[in-house]
């Protein structure tokens, strides 16, 4: 697993949340292939059964936008009844500080 402090200038996290069920996985990361976006890390579990799900990506290969990936996942996520959102690594670690 890569250290968070490992900033990359094309970094970005995102975090899925909700009930689980089937294909989550499989519809996120079909969706990060097609546009060219690499999963550095991934984390999943079943809390309570929750799905939750943390993932380190790579954007430095893709031709899309930060804004028109988050906008694109948010429909995933409604389409799928959970939440997925997507921040640039910069900003997550800026809000983890300690």
């Amino acid at each position: 697993m890569r250290d968070i402090s490992e900033k990359k200038p094309d970094g970005a996290i995102i975090t899925v949340t909700g009930t689980d069920h089937a294909g989550i996985i499989a519809k996120v990361s079909t969706f990060l292939a097609e546009h060219d976006v690499n999963i550095e890390d991934i984390s999943q579990t079943i809390l309570s059964g929750n799905f939750v799900m943390l993932m380190m990506v790579d954007l430095s290969k893709s031709a899309s936008a930060l804004e028109s990936l988050k906008h694109e996942l948010n429909e995933i996520g409604k389409s799928l009844n959970v939440s997925i959102s997507m921040m640039h690594e910069k900003v997550f670690s800026a809000m983890h500080r300690i």
